[in-house]
């Protein structure tokens, strides 16, 4: 089991949400962290139809027990609770860690989210601080980064199963999406589009669906943690710019598993596009887990050259690129975002280059072994 980089507090004095995707190791870490404190799982039937129909049961286990600290994990299956939690917090000076996986269905039910009262953390996948010595770029960009699932020799099994049965069938069971067959069409569809700029009216007539149909399922998939969309940079345009968002999906391995991409090798198409969705997750990660408050963005002239990444108010400008050899071509976007703004601190570009160098102009060509050093040691940017 894998040292994770997110730190809950060991003795937590404010009730906070511990959100992700499913699958990524927030019951294991809240089980290693607090070993001592009850724990309501509604994941199991009989506590999800017992609260469900009673959720002021939550309240009479809660001083029965004397507890002060209390984990529920998938909250968001009973909403209802969160009312009740939100007067355990006023009254009875209790203390809640709480788990899960969707948002929507929260937001849906106009549930109690405790109005501020309680801190926010997200859990990701493994990323390669915590990997360590074990992290390889191709197993990664082929397997993923699930840890119940990378480390296993079943793992393509594993991940088939995660895409049929969570994706799909659980998300369509919880009432998130109407009809099951379009939105397994459109996750289809979406996968093979991961890191790029979203077309909405494209994906309607591939997929079958209207345009607001289509929306709302990208909504679905941002609300439940399995993807996100990344804005583009329109702080102080000099010429026209790319506005619509891309999309990158939370893990590579379910990308590669939705788009049916087989073993995917150095030097392919495929190859680039898995590790540009991995900068990604390191990126995100990284911010998250440091406390950054910096937004993550791209960068793209209308039919120009662009940047993969920019981080904040351009406090770095970062490029992906999958290649042994980065040439002047690699380097366009990273030169065109700094004749528009100038302002940029750090330009970079995460190769495949055994060796890092600097260029000329100050743009900085990472190895991935002294990209993740870099990242991860708060060096970067």
């Amino acid at each position: 089991m894998y040292d994770r980089a997110l730190k809950l507090p060991s003795k937590p004095r404010r009730t906070f949400f511990l959100w992700g995707p499913r699958q990524t190791g927030k019951t294991s870490l809240l089980e290693r962290t607090y070993p001592e404190a009850p724990f309501v799982s509604l994941l199991l039937n009989r506590e999800l139809v017992e609260l469900k129909a009673r959720p002021g049961r939550l309240r009479e286990r809660v001083l029965d027990l004397k507890a002060r600290f209390i984990v529920v994990d998938e909250v968001q299956k009973v909403p209802e609770l969160l009312d009740e939690i939100h007067y355990m917090i006023e009254k009875d000076h209790v203390t809640f860690g709480l788990c899960g996986s969707s948002a929507r269905k929260l937001k849906k039910s106009h549930a109690n989210l405790l109005g501020g009262r309680a801190v926010r953390h997200e859990l990701f996948g493994l990323t390669s601080k915590e990997l360590g010595d074990d992290f390889d770029l191709v197993t990664v960009l082929n397997r993923g980064t699930l840890p119940a699932i990378t480390t296993d020799p079943d793992h393509g099994l594993l991940l088939k199963s995660y895409c049929a049965d969570y994706l799909k069938e659980e998300i369509f069971d919880e009432g998130l999406v109407r009809r099951l067959a379009p939105f397994s069409r459109f996750l289809d569809f979406a996968a093979l589009s991961d890191t790029e700029v979203l077309g909405l009216e494209s994906f309607a007539r591939d997929v079958g669906v209207s345009g607001p149909t289509i929306r709302s399922y990208f909504e679905i998939l941002s609300d439940t943690l399995i993807g996100r969309f990344l804005p583009a940079y329109t702080l102080r345009p000099k010429r026209k710019i790319s506005r619509s968002p891309k999309f990158y999906f939370f893990d590579v391995g379910v990308v590669n598993c939705l788009a049916q991409r087989g073993e995917l090798r150095p030097r392919s198409e495929l190859f680039g596009k898995a590790f540009e969705n991995w900068v990604h997750h390191e990126l995100r990660a990284y911010l998250s887990y440091a406390g950054r408050d910096e937004t993550l963005s791209y960068w793209k002239v209308h039919q120009g050259p662009e940047v993969d990444f920019i981080v904040g108010r351009m406090k770095a400008a970062v490029e992906a690129k999958a290649s042994e050899r980065i040439h002047v071509d690699h380097l366009k976007g990273l030169r065109e975002v700094k004749k528009d703004h100038p302002e940029v601190a750090t330009r970079c570009v995460v190769c495949l280059e055994e060796h890092s160098r600097l260029t000329d102009d100050g743009i900085s060509v990472l190895s991935v072994a002294d990209f993740t050093k870099r990242l991860w040691a708060g060096k970067l940017f």
